[in-house]
């Protein structure tokens, strides 16, 4: 495992190409990405880094641990220790993207506007939270079955869909427990809440753990 000096060593050297990867060529501008994600992977294995569009700013580089909890502390100190470089932010997980959100994962389809979430609440991990989320094309008394790798892969995007309005972070050390099931035909009578408002949900629910 190397330090993060070498990766950032080797990042400095590049930044320029990095800065300009649109005007890279295809095949140059994969080398340069594979070689960084090589060099990322030196200094842990299982990081990722998503470098952003570059914009009036500059860029940014995204480093995440692919919602691992183990590693998060590999994020944080690989960030902590990044250089100071002209046109270059850096930042520590995938952050959330907004609301209204449409997600597509293998074949599936998500619009956070169209979904909605109950809490689950549990007296054993009060600290945690748990979310039954309602799915618009899932036929009435849709029941997962085991072993089933269709749910599975349903279930999966579910957490994309929320990492995405939550960001890696939150959504990796807050959420505890997801299931889903069909949108019910009077959801809010029945105590949902459209998905869309989960951030502020979080919020409130940090603040509430965080007085207890």
């Amino acid at each position: 495992m190397n330090t993060p000096d070498i990766f950032w060593s080797w990042f400095t050297a590049h930044s320029e190409s990095l800065t300009m990867l649109n005007d890279l060529d295809e095949a140059s501008r994969k080398s340069l990405l594979d070689e960084m994600q090589q060099q990322l992977t030196a200094y842990c294995d299982g990081l990722t880094c998503e470098v952003g569009e570059q914009t009036a700013n500059g860029r940014t580089l995204t480093i995440s641990a692919e919602g691992d909890f183990d590693l998060f502390r590999y994020v944080v100190e690989l960030v902590d220790n990044a250089p100071d470089i002209d046109w270059w932010e850096f930042i520590a997980f995938r952050q959330p993207k907004g609301k209204n959100l449409r997600v597509v994962f293998d074949r599936y389809r998500f619009e956070t506007a169209k979904m909605a979430f109950l809490q689950l609440e549990s007296d054993e991990e009060p600290d945690i939270i748990g979310l039954r989320v309602a799915l618009p094309d899932l036929p009435a008394g849709y029941v997962p079955k085991t072993d089933d790798p269709e749910g599975d892969d349903l279930l999966v995007g579910v957490y994309v869909t929320l990492e995405a309005l939550l960001g890696e972070f939150d959504c990796t050390t807050l959420i505890g427990y997801v299931d889903i099931c069909p949108m019910p035909k009077e959801p809010f009578k029945a105590g949902f809440r459209p998905l869309d408002d989960l951030p502020e949900f979080v919020e409130w629910f940090k603040r509430k753990v965080n007085k207890e």
